[in-house]
């Protein structure tokens, strides 16, 4: 990822983010350094399960910590709640669309590293969220999928959810 480059995100998202940073610093971490320092006093470490586990867990965490602490220094938060021009999508908006089979979808348009696509939730730079970008309700925009070109018709906008 390049150092420039956004990482905008909701004001959920970044609470999550922040929360799960915690745990792995506060409760996590501590409680992995416990058990690898236990493990470590019982001798022999080459065939100790506990000290290898716990050893190869602690990379994790810790890369992990790496990871939420550098995503955070760059987030941007953005209040979808506060979108002043309601009638276009932007960064936050719950969309619904119909597609070229008549069937309708909802997404909502949330940051990189709070994207579920199983509720909905897809990345501003998802394909999608790109195309839908800056259209209004009734716009037909086209979207580029790896079968071709085809058209999606913005149904509702809606934000603050």
């Amino acid at each position: 990822m390049q150092q420039d480059e956004k990482n905008y995100i909701t004001p959920p998202g970044f609470e999550r983010l922040r929360e799960e940073l915690r745990h792995l610093r506060r409760a996590e971490r501590p409680e992995v350094v416990d058990v690898v320092s236990w493990a470590a006093g019982n001798g022999d470490r080459s065939e100790n399960g506990d000290y290898i586990y716990g050893k190869k867990r602690l990379r994790e965490i810790d890369s992990r910590i790496r990871y939420l602490t550098k995503r955070l220094e760059i987030a941007e938060v953005v209040d979808p709640a506060r979108q002043t021009n309601t009638e276009r999508i932007f960064f936050g908006a719950t969309v619904t669309y119909e597609d070229q089979h008549g069937d309708e979808r909802t997404i909502r348009i949330v940051g990189v590293d709070e994207t579920e696509t199983d509720r909905g939730d897809i990345s501003w730079k998802s394909p999608v969220a790109r195309a839908l970008m800056k259209a209004s309700e009734g716009d037909v925009v086209p979207l580029h999928t790896p079968e071709g070109q085809v058209e999606i018709e913005v149904i509702e906008i809606r934000y603050g959810e």
